[in-house]
């Protein structure tokens, strides 16, 4: 009995056991603030909950697509912007004949597969375009999506000279409708799992982020699985940009802004590193749940939402000096 009890105890706790003890104290933490200033439950509404994970559906596709880029010591910046222009695009093909301000008069009541394969097409190019040039010039990631984040915002303010696109077909609704943004949100999740540690994917992206010279003498062709992975994270944003659409039942030159720094906050927050080489689609899940509920809470208890950009801020800087930490100690090791 003794050494059965020796060897639970000796067992390794699963790798994202210190998020998710993280997520747990900070949804108790709430849970005392709500009875103490509001007198009811945070937590314990399954409504709340239902609309915190609703509302991060988004973000988390999103977060994603940037786990795999950063896992492959990369970054972007643009997955805000491409999100603006995949859902103007798919916007403009889903208006219905009797929108007399219809973007394209000659193509409405199209099906709604149009509309859906146009949007996704075109963040996914976006995205293709981003691991192009940082694969062909090796210039920093950092600078070609930031570059793509204000081409793409541009492109999104000329392609309707600023105007919003509503009125759209009955069927391209059904992307946002109920919790349909819930279940794409964890079927990319679970497919992503799958990718990234069952697949020769997977495990080229992890060997790229740990160490792209090595990869290279290994005979991995590094630039072209940049390529892939940076479409694929458009592909992921395109996703997102139907379902925000569809649930806001118009598309606007300004949608997905900022929304990058979130999902680059979840992902750094559920433990993926920026050197690269380490990361898991289960921790970026904790820490989509993890910014929802600290964006709820201090909506739930009344708190101006500039203050939650501040703590954002802070969590994200927390985050990234403990993987730096973490990243020293193993290298003493």
């Amino acid at each position: 009995m003794m050494d059965m009890i020796k060897n639970m105890t000796a067992r390794p706790l699963p790798k994202d056991t210190g998020i998710f003890l993280v997520l747990i104290g900070v949804a108790i933490i709430f849970e005392i603030l709500g009875w103490l200033t509001q007198g009811q439950t945070f937590i314990f509404n399954a409504q709340r909950l239902f609309i915190i994970i609703l509302q991060m559906a988004i973000i988390g596709i999103m977060a994603i697509g940037v786990t795999q880029i950063i896992i492959m010591a990369g970054i972007d910046l643009s997955g805000g912007s491409i999100i603006g222009i995949a859902g103007l695009v798919a916007a403009s093909l889903a208006q219905t004949s009797d929108n007399v301000n219809a973007v394209y008069p000659a193509f409405t009541d199209l099906p709604v597969i149009i509309p859906v394969l146009a949007g996704l097409g075109v963040a996914m190019g976006l995205g293709w375009f981003n691991g192009a040039v940082i694969a062909i010039t090796r210039i920093p990631p950092f600078i070609a999506t930031l570059a793509m984040l204000v081409i793409a915002r541009g492109l999104s303010r000329w392609y309707t000279s600023g105007k919003q696109v509503s009125f759209f077909v009955d069927d391209f609704g059904f992307f946002g409708s109920g919790a349909t943004p819930i279940w794409i949100f964890l079927g990319v999740a679970v497919l992503s799992h799958i990718l990234l540690t069952r697949t020769t994917y997977g495990r080229r992206t992890y060997a790229i982020g740990s160490n792209e010279q090595a990869a290279r003498m290994a005979g991995i062709n590094v630039g072209r699985h940049k390529m892939l992975v940076y479409a694929l994270a458009g592909l992921l944003y395109g996703i997102a940009a139907i379902i925000q659409t569809s649930r806001a039942e118009t598309a606007q030159s300004g949608t997905g802004l900022m929304w990058e720094l979130d999902a680059i906050a979840a992902v750094v927050i559920g433990g993926t590193s920026l050197m690269g080489g380490v990361g898991r689609i289960t921790g970026t899940i904790i820490g989509v749940l993890i910014l929802g509920i600290i964006t709820s809470g201090f909506t739930f208890l009344g708190i101006g939402v500039y203050f939650i950009n501040i703590v954002k801020g802070i969590i994200i800087v927390a985050a990234v000096v403990a993987d730096q930490y973490r990243h020293r100690s193993k290298r003493k090791a």
